[in-house]
């Protein structure tokens, strides 16, 4: 089988992907301070939680964590509505800002190196492989999913710290 053939190519050329929900959110104890993140993926109704903990880090860094282990828990190529409550996210996929960063350079407007480009990068790479809507929802509203997510997150502040 040729390297190139595999299985996120494969789902593509057929266009056979499987349509996934992912809420993300991502929380901090000070900012920065220790890190919590939080993913629900969901796939004909069944659902899937995530989390993760990270000592050091900041509330932008743990939004960009959960939508990468979210992405990257995916086995396949998919179709995938994101939701996610970080303008920061769903401005830099919608408003073509990673386009902008990475043309220039990994500089932003304000001629500034672009914060978390490890995880930007990342990012991009994960949205090669799947065909992404950035969503984005109010915070700490009344969306039940988004709540949940900031609750995995916390939770794992709380257990870690």
């Amino acid at each position: 089988m040729d390297q190139v053939d595999n299985k996120y190519t494969r789902a593509m050329k057929f266009n056979i992907q499987k349509e996934v929900t992912i809420y993300t959110d991502g929380a901090c104890s000070g900012n920065p301070g220790p890190g919590g993140w939080g993913a629900i993926l969901i796939y004909k109704g069944n659902k899937k939680e995530l989390s993760g903990y990270y000592q050091e880090a900041t509330n932008n860094r743990m939004e960009l964590v959960a939508a990468l282990k979210a992405l990257q828990a995916l086995k396949e190529s998919c179709k995938v509505k994101l939701y996610t409550d970080s303008a920061y996210l769903c401005n830099a996929f919608n408003n073509a800002w990673t386009m902008v960063w990475e043309r220039n350079g990994w500089v932003n407007s304000q001629k500034k190196p672009v914060e978390n480009k490890d995880l930007w990068i990342q990012l991009i790479n994960e949205t090669k492989l799947h065909d992404i809507q950035w969503i984005k929802v109010k915070g700490h509203a009344d969306n039940p999913l988004n709540n949940r997510c900031d609750k995995l997150a916390t939770d794992q502040i709380k257990k870690n710290f």
